[in-house]
């Protein structure tokens, strides 16, 4: 199992939307994601910076921020996040990935 954590950045004021589109997320689009080998899949949002901080398990050489062909029911998503998220052209929403420093099996 390969972790993989990475940083997104919120638009401010749009906290609630962000959480509110998340309770209500496809059902396709989560088996999707699962399907694709993504699981423990947690984002957390920091108050002070409007930084999202993601982390989830893969168990294929992928992760749910893969921009390489992408299927219609993401880019769905991404055209639907894009107005409370900073994003790239393509909508994709622009991700840094963190390192790992440190892990306590």
């Amino acid at each position: 199992m390969k972790r993989f954590a990475f940083k997104m950045f919120l638009k401010p004021g749009c906290e609630k939307e962000y959480a509110k589109r998340h309770a209500a997320i496809w059902p396709e689009l989560k088996q999707m994601i699962k399907d694709a080998g993504v699981g423990n899949y947690s984002i957390f949002w920091d108050k002070d910076t409007n930084i999202l901080f993601a982390y989830q398990e893969c168990s294929k050489d992928t992760n749910s921020q893969d921009t390489d062909n992408v299927d219609p029911i993401t880019q769905k998503w991404w055209d639907m996040m894009a107005d409370i998220m900073e994003v790239n052209p393509d909508n994709s929403p622009v991700t840094i990935p963190i390192e790992e420093v440190f892990h306590l099996e």
